[in-house]
């Protein structure tokens, strides 16, 4: 019986130690960095490097980008607020010369066409509004 146990143990020792072999020249070609799994575990990691950097760059872009558009919008926002202040203070400028008259035109078929005069005021007649 001994003999017997002794056989296995022997022929599981055998197995273990091809085992063993068989897993090292595997890994070996899996760590060789010219060719195999190494070589691409290398490559991708450049790529990640590259990319991480790509969109760090990106990252600053876009915020460039959005603080500029955030300042446009600001100053866009004040200017529409002062157009809306000086429209608002149209309202209260007097009319500027008489109402616009109407003179007939004559059309070549004869017919008369109405046409709308209007008059220029000087320019020192008007009011600034502020």
């Amino acid at each position: 019986m001994n003999i017997i146990s002794d056989i296995l143990m022997s022929a599981g020792a055998f197995a273990a130690a091809i085992y063993c072999f068989v897993l090292s020249a595997r890994l070996k070609k899996f760590t060789a960095l010219e060719s195999g799994m190494g070589g691409a575990i290398a490559v991708l990691s450049v790529q990640v490097d590259d990319m991480t950097k790509a969109l760090d760059r990106a990252r600053g872009a876009a915020t460039g980008s959005a603080s500029s558009l955030e300042n446009m919008t600001t100053r866009a926002e004040v200017v529409a607020a002062r157009i809306e202040l000086l429209l608002a203070a149209m309202h209260d400028l007097p009319e500027a010369g008489p109402a616009p008259t109407t003179v007939a035109d004559p059309d070549e078929d004869g017919a008369g066409r109405l046409r709308f005069v209007r008059r220029r005021t000087l320019r020192g007649d008007l009011e600034a509004a502020e």
